[in-house]
């Protein structure tokens, strides 16, 4: 670990579990596909992480504001053959089909039709309320091998990036400030800004 900051992890948090599905039977990805497909969340931002189905918080204006702010960076930089995907979902394993904030993922001819990506070059969760939840959802893309993930912090305003998947974890945690700058695995050649994806200060 490259950098450890413990003073993060006292963020304001709350549980989005749908009570339903809080109970020791989880769901696999493929079942939760077929709820989807039966209606069975219909007007409900939903996603299922680890075989449990969570609802998503509503966004306010300073989520939005983060949200709109790093998908700018993140097409601005985005690699050749690839896109950016936002709040779109990845098929991780057996029980796990996130949608993250932000994606970049392969460009593919048909867009995907037969099935949701099952990877991606970098994943962000822009984070307020949602702050533990997100964190948690480390666990699953370090399993599917996801090389880099982003939390743009907005409780402590940083950046925090997750690097060198093994298993259930990452080895390396960086946390970025206001200032300070980092390279996407995925574009070395090129740094962004942590002040460039954090809502201007008012």
């Amino acid at each position: 670990i490259l950098r450890y900051d413990d003073g993060l992890n006292g963020a304001r948090s709350q549980d989005m579990a749908l009570p339903e599905t809080r109970t020791d039977r989880r769901i696999t990805r493929e079942a939760y596909e077929r709820m989807v497909r039966a209606g069975a969340f219909v007007g409900r931002r939903v996603e299922l992480v680890g075989g449990i189905v969570y609802e998503m918080s509503p966004q306010d204006s300073r989520h939005a504001a983060g949200l709109r702010r790093t998908r700018w960076v993140l097409e601005e930089i985005c690699p050749e053959g690839h896109q950016v995907d936002v709040q779109m979902p990845l098929s991780l394993g057996l029980d796990s089909e996130p949608e993250p904030d932000l994606a970049i993922i392969r460009r593919d001819p048909l867009n995907y039709l037969q099935g949701h990506p099952t990877s991606a070059a970098l994943v962000v969760e822009v984070a307020e309320s949602s702050l533990r939840h997100d964190r948690d959802k480390a666990e699953i893309y370090a399993l599917a091998g996801i090389e880099d993930f982003w939390i743009v912090n907005l409780v402590h305003e940083v950046l925090e990036v997750y690097r060198e998947p093994v298993h259930e974890t990452y080895r390396t945690r960086l946390v970025l400030r206001r200032g300070e700058r980092i390279s996407p695995l995925a574009r070395p050649d090129v740094t962004v800004a942590v002040d460039d994806l954090l809502p201007k200060k008012a």
